[in-house]
């Protein structure tokens, strides 16, 4: 099975590194770049422009919508979908007012990354003190860079909810019990949209689930794909 990982928001290929090993027993891996495109549909067009004939999603936060707009996309080429601490609702107005705030208070020439309390959020509350996860998020924001900090931040997230039903591969939620950036709510509303999905929580994490619980988000996702890939 070829295997596509999508990032998120000011995340890259790294934020797998954990996960990696035991990806790996599933087949061939392929990072989708999330960083050269200002939206959704242009990050979804781009990464189906370089992928495999068939493959399998697995999108985390903002990686999530992009996964989604591929399975839409090329509904035929898409084995199976993984959605990981992501959401189908808009930006409310409050968000993207914090978000021009952002960008208009940020030295992104000089851009070093999340600041702690902005890397805190995206953890469980019990990694506050977990000093190499935390500079491992803000090492990551960092090497991402300012230019595409400013084009994550000033992109406009619509919601898909009334296109969810257009999804038709099997599909596996997965949601952090912690997660102070995306609900269990939004995580049950992805479940109610598409049809016959599947929806599990991992324990002990925040948004960061991949780099907070690898192997538990690995049990959870890998024996899942592989019965996805095995004849019905």
């Amino acid at each position: 099975m070829d295997v596509i990982l999508i990032p998120g928001f000011m995340t890259d290929a790294s934020l797998w590194d954990d996960m990696l090993p035991a990806l790996e027993t599933l087949g061939s891996i392929t990072h989708g770049d999330t960083t050269a495109n200002a939206t959704i549909a242009d990050m979804a067009r781009d990464i189906l422009s370089g992928a495999p004939e068939r493959f399998a999603l697995i999108g985390f936060s903002m990686g999530g919508y992009v996964a989604r707009e591929i399975a839409r996309m090329a509904p035929g080429r898409v084995l199976a979908l993984v959605l990981v601490a992501t959401s189908a609702r808009a930006d409310t107005p409050e968000q993207t007012r914090r978000k021009a705030v952002a960008v208009k208070m940020a030295d992104l020439k000089r851009f070093t990354g999340f600041s702690r309390p902005g890397v805190l959020i995206s953890l469980h509350p019990d990694r506050a003190t977990d000093e190499a996860l935390i500079e491992r998020v803000r090492a990551m924001s960092e090497r991402v860079g300012g230019d595409v900090f400013r084009r994550h931040t000033q992109q406009f997230r619509e919601t898909d909810l009334s296109r969810l039903a257009a999804i038709r591969c099997p599909t596996l939620i997965v949601a952090g019990d912690r997660d102070a950036l995306r609900s269990w709510e939004e995580s049950e509303e992805l479940c109610a949209g598409i049809s016959g999905s599947e929806l599990v929580r991992i324990e002990n994490a925040g948004h960061m689930i991949p780099m907070e619980e690898p192997s538990a988000l690995a049990q959870a996702i890998v024996p899942w794909l592989q019965e996805q890939a095995s004849p019905k």
